[in-house]
């Protein structure tokens, strides 16, 4: 029996903490999730998905690839906020049509590659012997894999910086080297830059860490300008991994057109959602580039990137955000918002199991935003 027509009743932001989702509701009563990954700028992301609510109420629920079309067609302006409003809005609408069907999103893309996803931590620290500290923290824990390992460490922005390039290059080389002698063979290090280095500072940095053998080094330099991250690349063996804040799968398509990026960090909640996450990661197959989906978010940013990690036949590795809680730059075992959700997967040597409830898998709890209230008051 075909399944009932969903008429598209309503679109709202919902924030939730330092989340921002969109909740869209149907005609039969099927509630669907999406977030936003622009977690910087939620309130910019709730005024938008009022504006794009006035064109989707009363349309059918189902229509994904045309709706993502004309919300990206609509109006002149693209960018951030408004794409990661779309991300959202087409997230929540897998989620519908998945519930509605009764099956995991990655059914409706084609069935499963894989049924579990690897993994890797966030480390946070500002000392190198905190981070060492928490390499054996996690790897203890069964973690085979870290990220968001900062070398140059996370100093505050009211420090004061300065060291000599030679200075500078040799201290976080040789936190490199320290990290490795830690975790030994037993973990992949996927090394954080954070956009800060000049292409030569980048140049210099990659090419003394090669013998420590990092799955990738993320964003050496800032992404906006593909010719310059090929030019980085050109010159060092170390593989690149970039592309989180890319919205639109031009980006990508620039920067794969140039061999500048061997793991492509494709952000579904800001690059087009579902729809868009699989369209960058069919281009990214064609290349022979592996995906390292981004999720600094919720559980609900991590089902929908699980989905696609299960659709997909070229992913490599997932981010599982331990820290950042309230916004606070803490090393945690568990993932960031994980009391908000009915489930969030646990990892289990290395690895979490991919969601196959119906659609994300993942719901919010109805007293999320109560939830949420209590984590802001206890990092004030």
């Amino acid at each position: 029996m075909a399944p009932k027509e969903q008429i598209i009743k309503s679109v709202e932001p919902l924030h939730v903490g330092q989340f921002m989702f969109c909740r869209v509701g149907t005609s039969e009563g099927i509630i669907g999730y999406g977030e936003a990954g622009i977690w910087g700028h939620i309130e910019a992301a709730a005024t938008c998905i009022k504006r794009f609510a006035e064109y989707l109420v009363g349309k059918r629920a189902f229509h994904i690839e045309h709706h993502w079309n004309v919300m990206h067609l609509f109006s002149y302006f693209q960018g951030l906020v408004i794409n990661a409003v779309i991300s959202a809005i087409v997230i929540a609408l897998w989620d519908i049509k998945g519930k509605a069907l009764g099956v995991p999103i990655y059914e409706l893309l084609g069935g499963a590659c894989r049924t579990k996803a690897r993994i890797y931590g966030h480390i946070y620290e500002k000392t190198i012997e905190k981070v060492l500290e928490e390499c054996q923290r996690k790897m203890d824990a069964g973690f085979t894999a870290f990220g968001h390992i900062n070398p140059f460490l996370d100093e505050g922005n009211d420090q004061v910086y300065f060291k000599t390039h030679v200075k500078k290059m040799q201290d976080a080389i040789d936190n490199v080297k320290r990290m490795r002698a830690v975790v030994g063979d037993r973990v992949d290090l996927l090394i954080e830059l954070h956009r800060r280095l000049t292409p030569a500072e980048a140049i210099t940095f990659s090419n003394g860490i090669k013998d420590t053998h990092p799955m990738l080094v993320e964003d050496p330099i800032r992404p906006e300008n593909a010719d310059a991250m090929a030019r980085v690349a050109d010159r060092i063996t170390v593989s690149i991994g970039t592309g989180e804040r890319f919205c639109t799968i031009y980006e990508f398509q620039a920067l794969l057109a140039r061999n500048a990026v061997e793991y492509a960090r494709i952000d579904v909640a800001v690059c087009g959602g579902i729809t868009g996450a699989k369209k960058v990661a069919a281009m990214a197959e064609a290349h022979h580039v592996q995906v390292v989906p981004h999720n600094p978010l919720s559980p609900v940013g991590l089902a929908a990137c699980l989905q696609i990690a299960a659709a997909i036949p070229n992913f490599a590795i997932q981010e599982y955000a331990t820290g950042f809680e309230a916004g606070v730059f803490e090393s945690t075992m568990t993932h960031l918002g994980s009391d908000i959700v009915d489930y969030v997967p646990l990892p289990k040597d290395g690895f979490v199991d991919i969601p196959s409830g119906p659609g994300l898998g993942v719901q919010l709890l109805e007293n999320a935003q109560a939830i949420a209230r209590l984590w802001c008051s206890r990092f004030r």
